[in-house]
């Protein structure tokens, strides 16, 4: 097989990244990436329409979330006038909150939690990377009135925010079925709800998709989610169009300083990962 040769296109998207923005505009690396990513959901557009892949591989699942109406719905299902039912309302809340991974939420303990102004929670996530999220006042609200409601023992702080019937640590199987609970219940109110695959990782999705459609940037949700990899964060600018319009639109970074001359180098046969490494 022959090896794959950059076209003329390919040749001037690499003279706009490594002669146009760093020398005639003097734009940063930051600044750079920031129109990289715009340039990457282009091509990842341009694919999708064309129906002619960059590259071969499998075709990732689509991502599953919740609609705004959805969210209202589930929430509003959950009877908060059981202990069980203030528990659970105050842990997806949390969820939607942070979009934080199930485990993360299970391993959140009290002396993780700031409950006064500035709100926020302390997560330990993948690799013991330690992150703050902050969170919404009324949420604080709810954790507070959780934790309160077991009085004050001597070991408060030590204890997981979120503990079952038994005053063990819940599991992620424990809130798996809790969430499959609640979406059985509010399919009536949000059918839309009976042909999604509803799990507690399309919380964090849902976190995120919402993020975007903000406006939020992609570096921001990337630090906010604990992703290692800003790529992973792109990807859910593919869940829909409207994110894609929003992406291509967003405020880029201050400029700061020209790059190093020489710091991108295209070998001419992958013009969509030599785009990523920049």
């Amino acid at each position: 097989m022959k090896p794959c040769q950059p076209t003329r296109l390919g040749r001037c998207i690499v003279r706009f990244f490594q002669e146009y923005l760093p020398s005639l505009r003097g734009m940063s690396r930051h600044t750079i990436q920031s129109y990289r990513d715009g340039m990457v959901l282009f091509l990842g557009f341009a694919v999708k329409d064309s129906g002619r892949p960059f590259k071969r591989g499998a075709r990732a699942a689509p991502i599953e979330y919740l609609e705004k109406t959805e969210i209202e719905v589930l929430l509003a299902g959950i009877s908060r006038a059981t202990p069980c039912g203030q528990r659970d309302y105050a842990m997806f809340s949390l969820m939607f909150n942070t979009g934080a991974r199930v485990q993360e939420v299970l391993n959140l303990h009290v002396r993780d939690v700031r409950l006064e102004p500035p709100h926020q929670v302390r997560l330990l996530g993948k690799g013991n990377k330690v992150r703050i999220c902050p969170i919404w006042p009324r949420t604080a609200r709810l954790l507070k009135d959780l934790v309160q409601s077991r009085g004050a023992p001597e070991n408060l702080a030590d204890q997981p925010v979120f503990l079952n019937s038994r005053g063990l640590a819940m599991t992620r199987f424990g809130v798996r079925y809790l969430l499959q609970k609640y979406v059985v219940a509010a399919v009536k109110e949000a059918p839309t709800l009976a042909d999604k695959r509803i799990h507690p990782h399309s919380i964090r999705h849902t976190t995120a998709v919402f993020l975007l459609k903000a406006g939020v940037d992609f570096a921001t949700i990337s630090q906010w989610l604990g992703h290692a990899s800003l790529n992973t964060t792109m990807r859910y600018a593919r869940a829909d169009i409207d994110l894609k319009r929003q992406a291509l639109a967003q405020i880029f970074p201050e400029i700061l300083a020209p790059p190093k001359g020489g710091a991108f180098v295209f070998h001419g046969n992958d013009l969509t990962g030599w785009l990523r490494r920049l």
